[in-house]
């Protein structure tokens, strides 16, 4: 067993899961286990994600950099080479690392995952068992494919998905795999057989990445049904677009609106999108009870947080890669029982990023010199309760490269020439419904948070080049 000092660390990871998706602030969603988690831990509900699209959002998470640091854009590329990760550090200190399930730090169509374990063992990770995430499963191998081969499902689960592709908004019937074999549930019961077979005596830590509640909407069994239509909390109304704008800037806030959507295909979308998330859940308190058999609960971190949310119908969209807050707050619950707060829940502004330091703060590890991520210990501990003032976000769309800055009372966020297209008064009107971008009333907000965001980024670019000079400086 590890050192009370050293704790293990359980990182649990679910693709596009909305901060509101959670039972312990949303009644109509049933988390009974996450819920059990926020009750052990502290529940930050007003983080933030760095990114709205997944590389980009876990590329910064697992490096600690910013999107402008590390240059991953959008779902394309990889990791830099030989650059560092929380797991390069955790190795360092004497962990076993381990990644189960969905990573994405490399660009996933089409491949055999099985040549880039090397890949993944460079980054830091010693026990690599990754699989794809949904749609990705359609054209990659992997662990997961393979186990559904097995079980004959394979042909089923890609055909499935294909005829999904044609209306994504609309395709919401139950997956024909059956919830054990669905790819969730495979995630799950390998991370359960990593803690079983680990008897090393290391402390370990293990990133659970599970592909779900991601789209496509496809819950599976008891769980395509385990939600009421009825019972899901509305979809925030789209809201109109400033008429001023540049057709350029118009397009980045029309992206993935769907045409004339009925309340009646909102609220089937977000029971079946409820339905993964449980199914998600059961396997997290499956997770949570193995570590207790292991006798390791008072000695393990645990760390629930998402890449980016998901609008499901918000604003008349899907998916992501917008600044709305559907997409941009995401979960956090942080657990480590008797040396963090228990049942307590923080306001504070926080990024996902601060997940980096947050764990080399409780491995006992040094700081990363070079990232400009704030720890949440202080937070968790309840030593304080003041976050950030301001948070970042960075993506690029079909447009181009955009980016925001968000701060208790305002919203602001331009593209890459420059043009501001958004600015929302979220004081006085939380759901986002009137865009006062270039309103003369509002001329001098915006030039406030246009100014916020622009030394941001510059403050934080310029920590980063001081972190880089003084580990030249140490020969590192």
């Amino acid at each position: 067993m590890a050192s009370i000092e050293r704790p293990n660390i359980l990182i649990i990871m679910p693709d596009t899961h909305r901060a509101d998706a959670l039972g312990c602030v949303n009644p109509t969603v049933k988390t009974p286990n996450l819920d059990r988690l926020a009750a052990a831990g502290t529940n930050f509900t007003h983080c933030c994600t760095v990114s709205p699209l997944c590389m980009p959002a876990r590329a910064s998470v697992v490096s600690g950099c910013y999107v402008h640091e590390h240059h991953m854009w959008a779902n394309r590329g990889q990791l830099v080479e030989n650059d560092e990760t929380f797991f390069h550090h955790l190795q360092k200190a004497g962990y076993q690392t381990a990644h189960v399930g969905k990573s994405h730090y490399y660009s996933h169509g089409g491949v055999n995952m099985h040549d880039w374990e090397p890949w993944m063992h460079a980054r830091g990770i010693d026990y690599v068992h990754e699989t794809t995430g949904p749609w990705a499963t359609v054209k990659t191998d992997s662990y997961l494919t393979e186990y559904l081969a097995e079980h004959g499902l394979l042909e089923t689960f890609r055909e499935d998905y294909r005829k999904r592709v044609k209306d994504q908004f609309r395709s919401t019937w139950p997956s024909p795999v059956p919830a054990e074999h669905h790819p969730d549930s495979y995630v799950g019961a390998q991370s359960i057989e990593f803690l079983e077979k680990h008897t090393d005596g290391r402390p370990w830590c293990m990133f659970v990445g599970f592909g779900g509640p991601h789209d496509p909407w496809d819950a599976a069994g008891e769980y395509a049904t385990l939600h009421d239509p009825a019972d899901m909390l509305p979809a925030v109304p789209a809201e109109p677009v400033p008429g001023t704008l540049s057709d350029r800037a118009k397009e980045h806030l029309l992206r993935h609106r769907i045409e004339n959507p009925t309340a009646e295909e909102v609220a089937k979308l977000r029971a079946m999108y409820a339905g993964k998330v449980a199914l998600i859940d059961h396997w997290i308190g499956e997770i949570l009870d193995a570590v207790e058999r292991r006798g390791e609960t008072e000695n393990t971190l645990v760390i629930f947080w998402s890449d980016h949310g998901d609008f499901t119908g918000d604003h008349a969209r899907i998916h992501k890669v917008a600044f709305y807050e559907g997409a941009l707050r995401v979960p956090l619950i942080v657990s480590w029982p008797g040396r963090y707060a228990e049942g307590a829940t923080s306001d504070a502004l926080v990024e996902n990023i601060d997940v980096f330091p947050t764990i080399l703060e409780a491995a006992g590890c040094e700081p990363s010199a070079r990232s400009s991520a704030r720890s949440l210990v202080p937070l968790a501990t309840g030593a304080t309760t003041e976050g950030r003032d301001v948070v970042l976000s960075e993506v690029a769309d079909v447009v181009g490269r955009t980016m925001m800055a968000r701060t208790r009372a305002h919203k602001y966020a331009m593209d890459e020439f420059g043009e501001g297209y958004m600015l929302f008064d979220l004081a006085n009107d939380p759901e986002e419904q009137t865009n006062a971008i270039g309103r003369p009333c509002k001329r001098d907000v915006e030039a406030g948070m246009r100014e916020l965001l622009l030394r941001e980024f510059a403050a934080r670019q310029y920590r980063l080049q001081a972190g880089m000079a003084h580990l030249f400086e140490k020969g590192v």
